[in-house]
């Protein structure tokens, strides 16, 4: 028995020292690193198109264009181009005159009566028309009058190249105007003046479903029986849902449409674009 103990252990002692004596690149082994890894590109060398315009184009000003979004749930959080700007004090001047952020509000500046302004789709430049809404200054105002319908029922035709949109547009805001394209708000003017109008932007219609994505200097053009008018966008804003004062009568003629936000019952859309002629 003692010898049989004696054999064993003299075999595994053998069995270890084989697996000693294995080569030891058999448990070696190498992984290659990849070649030329994509881990992104420098953003500082790409060419950066600012709110300028484009002016600073291929300069390294990301810091300088670079806003501050809003906070989560603000009036202004879905909104393009809101916030605060980063670095205000290197804010180029171009951006400043061009419309300036002021904390979570977009405030754009409109040009002055007797500048000029080009339309973007086009190859002109359009004088810009009296903006002005001084007591001293006339509001204009056309009535709503059975010669204006057109046979359809509807009181003109809304065109915005930029977002794709041709739309009709019925008197009245309620679910049956709404139903068949955009609404003009009752006791507005029509033609002369400030003429507001609404619209669906989901359900049934989706008509002003992009409204807040244009931009300013966009086309809008209006189509009645007195006539066709271009408008240039000057501004698009976030306003509250008991905010009318775009309804009110101005002297510039203009266009002013308005759509619910998503999901925030107490906001609106407010677009406004004053006529080039």
């Amino acid at each position: 028995m003692k010898k049989l103990k004696t054999l064993l252990s003299t075999m595994l002692c053998l069995c270890t020292m084989c697996a000693l004596a294995l080569p030891a690149h058999a448990l070696e082994y190498n992984i290659n690193a990849p070649d030329n890894p994509e881990y992104g590109k420098p953003t500082s060398f790409e060419p950066v198109v600012t709110a300028d315009g484009g002016a600073m184009k291929n300069e390294d000003v990301s810091k300088n264009a670079a806003l501050i979004p809003p906070g989560f749930g603000t009036p202004s959080s879905y909104m393009l181009n809101t916030g605060e700007y980063l670095t205000p004090n290197l804010v180029p001047s171009q951006m400043a005159g061009a419309g300036q952020v002021n904390g979570n509000v977009a405030v754009v500046t409109p040009p002055a009566s007797g500048s000029t302004t080009t339309v973007p789709g086009t190859t002109g430049v359009y004088p810009i028309t009296d903006t002005s809404t001084s007591p001293s200054t006339t509001p204009g105002f056309t009535e709503v009058t059975s010669d204006l319908y057109y046979s359809d029922g509807s009181l003109g035709t809304l065109k915005i190249p930029s977002i794709g949109l041709i739309v009709k547009v019925f008197e009245g805001t309620g679910s049956a105007p709404l139903l068949k394209g955009a609404g003009h708000f009752e006791g507005t003017s029509i033609w002369a003046g400030n003429v507001p109008v609404a619209g669906h932007n989901r359900g049934v219609r989706n008509d002003f479903g992009k409204i807040h994505t244009l931009k300013v200097g966009d086309t809008i053009t209006f189509t009645t029986k007195l006539g066709t008018r271009a408008y240039a966008v000057t501004g698009v804003s976030k306003v509250s849902v008991n905010d009318v004062s775009g309804l009110e009568p101005t002297a510039a003629n203009m266009v002013t449409l308005y759509t619910c936000v998503n999901d925030q019952p107490a906001y609106r859309w407010q677009v406004t674009a004053v006529e080039t002629v």
